[in-house]
């Protein structure tokens, strides 16, 4: 009896245990664009300022080309790819460590016009325990698709046509028990709600368009969780400004429906009680926007607004505390102080052309241009360059980064550079 008793006590130990170590390491996941709550962020200090080729952990060749970002859970990674000849699109496997393949899959499709700077595997896939959520849209097709860790099909929703004429781009997010993705196009716009296991659509609501023709919007939202401990989805659009969506239903908590006069293309973050976000066109015009924001009862407030020249278009910002760090397409690097009404602190030209959002990594930031080179900055009220490495290839993609590895994806390859090297 007495033996009986020490071994549950030490199975219950050894699940305990067990139990914390998986939620450490899942803490270290990068599950969707731009990471955890799409921040850009993580506060892993093993990853280097600068390296050479000897270094990479591993390097991959990928089918097409894409400017997707990889996705991370546990010891696999997911990328999404494209043939840019035939519109197949391929979701592939690899081990995380080694580079590997583990599964890819061929999804046959059809080519259609888009942005000479998009792809036809520009949306980041989301990722859980289960399943792993990719999304794809032609002018007759919208789907979104969850595949099980082994590559087999689980279920599929048609979310109808897709209309503009820069293509598709938008990412999915999760929110507990949903598969959230946004819809804002030149033709019918919505955002839905989609049972994360069944596939099962459990809302979709119908959002306002821009004036014109010029509609679409490419921000993925990120989530809010207010002193009750609920949440709130932050979807950014032309059409509906900043909106504040209750998650569980769709329907709207609160908004700014003329916060963008431009098109949203990077992402909202979230810097202490304050939300930005961006907008723009390729011929400039841009601004940052940052709003103080509202409740049911209360209107959201503009809390400064940024538009000197300094502001992105298609790069997301991020912060560090209440440093913000503003990465424009031409290569325009500056910090604000979202604490003293957007201070700027410092600007300066790095140089280059920029589509891939920054990601910081403890004290350092990382961007990459699209002619593939990975520039890294502090991350400070100090400009400090502290490296400079070049990928060899264009690029579009974001980093990611998890479990002491920083991946970066050019057009056609994965390279993952940190931790050790087996």
């Amino acid at each position: 009896m007495f033996c009986s008793r020490h071994a549950l006590r030490f199975a219950a130990l050894l699940i305990a245990i067990c139990a914390a170590a998986g939620t450490a390491a899942h803490g270290q996941e990068w599950t969707r664009f731009r990471g955890p709550n799409g921040a850009g962020q993580s506060e892993d200090s093993s990853i280097p300022s600068t390296w050479t080729d000897a270094d990479y952990r591993w390097k991959a060749k990928l089918p097409g080309i894409g400017h997707s970002s990889p996705v991370i859970w546990g010891d696999q990674l997911f990328v999404t790819s494209a043939e840019p000849s035939s519109g197949t699109r391929y979701v592939i496997c690899l081990n995380a460590a080694s580079g590997k393949q583990i599964w890819k899959r061929d999804f046959p499709d059809h080519t259609h016009k888009i942005h000479k700077q998009n792809s036809y595997a520009s949306s980041t896939p989301a990722v859980d325990a289960d399943h792993v959520y990719v999304a794809w849209a032609t002018t007759d097709h919208y789907v979104l698709r969850a595949l099980n860790h082994k590559g087999e099909d689980v279920w599929k929703v048609d979310l109808g046509t897709f209309t503009s004429q820069h293509g598709f781009g938008t990412s999915p997010v999760i929110v507990d028990d949903l598969v959230v993705i946004t819809d804002d196009q030149e033709g019918e716009s919505f955002l839905v709600g989609v049972d994360k296991r069944s596939g099962d659509v459990r809302w979709r609501e119908k959002r306002r368009k821009a004036a014109g023709d010029q509609n679409t919007s490419y921000a993925t939202p990120c989530i809010r969780e207010l002193a009750d401990k609920s949440k709130e989805l932050i979807v950014h659009s032309w059409g509906q400004g900043i909106t504040a969506i209750d998650p569980a239903t769709g329907k709207t908590n609160w908004e700014l429906p003329n916060a963008f006069a431009k098109r949203p293309v990077g992402s909202p973050i979230l810097v202490g009680d304050l939300i930005l976000g961006t907008c723009g066109e390729g011929g400039g015009d841009n601004y940052v926007i940052a709003i103080k924001p509202g409740t049911k009862t209360v209107k959201p407030e503009v809390a400064f607004k940024i538009d000197r020249g300094i502001s992105p278009y298609v790069p997301s910002l991020v912060a560090k505390g209440n440093l913000v760090f503003l990465w424009t397409d031409k290569g325009i690097v500056s910090c604000i102080d979202a604490a003293d009404h957007g201070k700027v602190i410092w600007t300066k030209r790095i140089g280059g052309n920029f589509s891939a959002s920054p990601i910081r990594i403890g004290e350092r930031l990382y961007g990459i241009s699209t002619e593939g080179d990975v520039i890294v900055l502090a991350a400070g009220n100090e400009f400090k360059q502290l490296g400079k490495v070049s990928l060899g290839e264009q690029t579009r993609a974001t980093p990611a980064v998890a479990g002491g590895i920083l991946y970066l994806r050019t057009e056609s390859q994965l390279f993952a550079v940190g931790g050790k090297k087996t």
